[in-house]
């Protein structure tokens, strides 16, 4: 029979204490961490603040925030304003670096805002877009993988400025990363892949007659021999140093679409002279290269494109190229002198790297 007057049995409360106990201790192991992590990233930065300076760099900004606890470590820069010993700048309103906390080498940083990049003595260009982002993962390693994407942007010159080529674009890519040896070894030089896409030209410029008013498509890739020279920046820029270790851009290749023109270009080497000018032999593939060279010779931007050698290179240019087959013909592309040249035509000063 069972006892009525028997006490009740009392369970013990450890089983419900202990899963909280656990929880609030793993918390505040996680917030300890993320706190130190974020200190870490501010020291790190403003070290690197500090060490660019002394390279004769200008970096300003109102001040730092950090957040993002407890998942993301999100650092938050207002009104940034970088400028290289060269004059060229970069400034924003407000640039914004995310990584997840328990994972913090990838990084994604954004110009929410927009910014302005200034072109040396070229002058100052505002450029809005639907997303200014740039992804860096693999910081433990040589060279990281880098990632630089513009989504719609619109590029507008400010006041005394000189014109940029562009006045919009579909998408703007830059991709960088580490060049591996036939071994799979990692090298002292980079991969580099630059994407543009429904780029437009300015009103009479250039770009707006290479297209024949229609749009511009690019996308070029290349090895950056020497990487390691890009540093130390100094008035000429950042790769003035590097031309001068000897530097070069090698196994170039590529392709371009000018309206109804389409190029495909290849050259072994590129390199820059002691003035920055860019040197060097293309060649050239193209499809209805002579719409493309006709529309150049009209461009009306003053001084930077010879109408008159664009003209005489549209007349000496095979017909075939224009033809309704589509025959391609075969072009070089010559940067000597600090001059771009088609066969025998200048054509306008070579591309300047700094």
């Amino acid at each position: 029979m069972t006892d009525a007057h028997a006490e009740p049995v009392r369970h013990s409360r450890k089983g419900l204490i202990i899963p909280f106990a656990i929880v609030f201790v793993g918390l505040a192991l996680w917030t300890g961490w993320w706190f130190f992590l974020t200190q870490q990233i501010e020291q790190k930065l403003e070290g690197r603040i500090a060490r660019l300076e002394q390279s004769g760099w200008s970096v300003k900004h109102a001040g730092l925030s950090t957040t993002g606890w407890p998942l993301r470590a999100r650092v938050a820069m207002k009104h940034v304003d970088v400028v290289a010993p060269s004059g060229h700048a970069v400034a924003a309103p407000e640039i914004v670096a995310e990584a997840n906390a328990y994972n913090p080498t990838k990084w994604v940083i954004a110009a929410p805002n927009g910014l302005v990049m200034t072109r040396g003595a070229k002058g100052k260009t505002a450029v809005r877009a639907e997303s200014i982002r740039m992804s860096i993962h693999g910081l433990t390693q040589r060279w990281p993988n880098v990632v630089v994407e513009l989504a719609k942007p619109v590029f507008t010159a400010l006041p005394d400025a000189e014109p940029f080529p562009l006045s919009k674009a579909g998408l703007v890519q830059f991709y960088m990363r580490p060049h591996l040896a036939g071994s799979n070894a990692p090298t002292d030089d980079v991969d580099v892949l630059f994407r543009l896409v429904d780029g437009e030209g300015r009103p009479n410029g250039p770009v707006e007659g290479l297209t024949q008013s229609g749009k511009l498509n690019a996308q070029v890739e290349a090895v950056i021999e020497k990487a390691g020279a890009l540093k130390g920046a100094d008035a000429h820029g950042l790769l003035s140093a590097w031309t001068a270790a000897g530097g070069r851009f090698i196994d170039m290749k590529g392709e371009l679409g000018a309206g109804e023109s389409k190029t495909f270009l290849s050259s072994p080497a590129l390199s820059a002279d002691d003035k920055g000018r860019l040197q060097g032999e293309v060649f050239l593939r193209a499809e209805k290269p002579l719409a493309a060279i006709v529309g150049l010779a009209g461009a009306t931007q003053g001084g930077s494109v010879d109408r008159a050698a664009a003209a005489r290179a549209a007349a000496a240019t095979p017909q075939g190229g224009a033809g309704d087959q589509g025959q391609a013909v075969d072009l070089v592309l010559n940067f000597k002198g600090g001059r771009t040249y088609l066969g025998p035509f200048a054509l306008a000063p070579a591309p300047q790297l700094f």
